[in-house]
């Protein structure tokens, strides 16, 4: 069965776009020693739903370098 070309670049536009918001999350969630975001990243595909929310929302403030000198 071959998948037509139009579903094809939507499947790997989606796959870059969740790459991309699963690292930065991911990266965040270790350099803040937040283990159990990390982990649910890790294991649970969103579509870079649960890596954007966690950024916005459930991010440690402060412990940003911008800034510091």
């Amino acid at each position: 069965m071959m998948i037509p070309d139009a579903m094809l670049l939507w499947l790997i536009s989606l796959s870059i776009w969740e790459l991309f918001w699963k690292g930065l999350g991911m990266w965040r969630a270790g350099r803040s020693n937040q283990f159990a975001w990390f982990v649910a990243m890790l294991v649970v595909n969103t579509a870079g739903i649960l890596p954007i929310t966690y950024l916005v929302f459930f991010q440690k403030k402060g412990n940003s370098r911008r800034g510091r000198r």
